[in-house]
């Protein structure tokens, strides 16, 4: 028996033919990128010949975009360019144009052909102008490169992919842009007056890199100096996954950071482990000594019984081992740290201060913390 027509047209071809088939049919089409089929449905929903209609649809685009309607003008303008890129595909796959009762196909004439591509051309750099208005830079270029493929010697094709690649920021594509254009019209005023942004931009561009190489290297060289002035000083360091934030608080070289000659400053906390309170002191001076900070830090707001003073603390550092070494407050950091004993714990200073009437018990409590862990 024979199969039914519809069955017949599909025998011998494999699913995936018959998948792509049905998408081309726009009741069962799943891609609608690139559908001719859809494309040449859609336009002969118009009376007259493909130029005919594409002209009309780029007058009403004209019409918006006189009154600054750039997004329709924009879709009238996409419509005009279908139905001409329709015809443009047909004919490259050497199909005939399509005729109706109500829709004019395509002479097909050499005539008719520049006709609709020199419209094309046009509709092209208009969207482009819609597109840059709009804000859509990638969309303008693109339609741009479609301009020049038709006609290599569009001005205002260059002039508007040079200013879409300039608010995209590549200024060497933009540059370029203008330069072709110029190469066909070299007295082009707007070209002109473009080429100038682009080399001044180019300038604030280069201004910029160098002033950024300039930052890197001296970042460089001030971590040079300053790891030197570290080591020199047999200052010991050790860092963790988790740092504490401190903001911009960090080890520095005052007053200048190059100068191997400037002293260390430290971000330095200060612990009360007694009543577990704490201050914190941003740039604690290599030659400054804890009394003197002392000074200025007390009285402690929350001290109420006054047990804080500057000649009732007893002073602790936790050594490499895990112990605690007595620090004199008259003593300079930098004669705290150096020697190796006392590690620097991701740039941050840990002084533990206890009243002297609870300094012996806090002692033995932490050295028992510290054996139980």
């Amino acid at each position: 028996p024979q199969l039914p027509p519809g069955l017949a047209l599909n025998a011998g071809k494999s699913t995936e033919e018959i998948l792509a088939d049905l998408n081309k049919h726009p009741l069962f089409m799943t891609e609608l990128e690139d559908n001719d089929d859809v494309a040449a449905l859609q336009a002969l929903a118009y009376d007259g010949t493909p130029l005919e209609n594409a002209t009309n649809f780029k007058e009403q685009g004209n019409e918006c975009f006189k009154g600054k309607k750039w997004a329709d003008a924009k879709e009238f303008y996409s419509k005009g360019i279908a139905i001409v890129v329709t015809e443009e595909r047909r004919r490259a796959k050497g199909l005939p144009s399509v005729q109706t009762e109500t829709h004019e196909g395509s002479s097909d004439e050499p005539e008719e052909v520049e006709r609709e591509r020199r419209l094309l051309e046009v509709m092209y750099v208009n969207r482009a102008a819609c597109h840059l208005e709009l804000g859509n830079y990638r969309s303008c270029t693109a339609d741009c490169a479609g301009a020049i493929r038709l006609n290599p010697e569009n001005v205002k094709a260059y002039y508007r992919s040079a200013k879409a690649l300039l608010a995209l920021g590549k200024v060497e594509e933009a540059e370029d842009a203008c330069v072709r254009g110029l190469a066909v019209d070299e007295g082009n005023v707007a070209l002109k007056a473009l080429a100038e942004q682009i080399a001044t931009r180019a300038k604030e561009i280069e201004a910029k890199r160098k002033k950024e190489e300039e930052r890197l290297a001296r970042e460089r060289r001030e971590a040079m100096v300053l790891n030197a002035a570290i080591k020199g000083r047999g200052i010991r360091l050790r860092s963790t996954e988790k740092p504490p934030e401190m903001e911009d608080a960090k080890i520095r070289l005052v007053p200048d950071p190059v100068d191997p000659a400037s002293s260390l400053t430290f971000p330095t906390v200060l612990l009360y482990p007694v009543h577990l309170e704490s201050d914190f002191i941003k740039a604690f001076g290599e030659a400054e000594s804890l009394e003197q900070h002392l000074r200025y830090v007390f009285p402690l707001p929350w001290d109420s019984k006054g047990v804080y003073t500057v000649n009732g603390v007893e002073c602790y550092v936790e050594t490499v081992v895990g112990g605690l070494a007595k620090i004199g407050r008259k003593v300079p950091l930098l004669k705290m740290l150096s020697g190796g004993n006392v590690e620097v714990v991701d740039e941050l200073v840990k002084i533990f201060v206890v009243p002297r009437a609870q300094a012996e018990d806090w002692v033995k409590e932490h050295k028992a913390k510290r054996a139980a862990e």
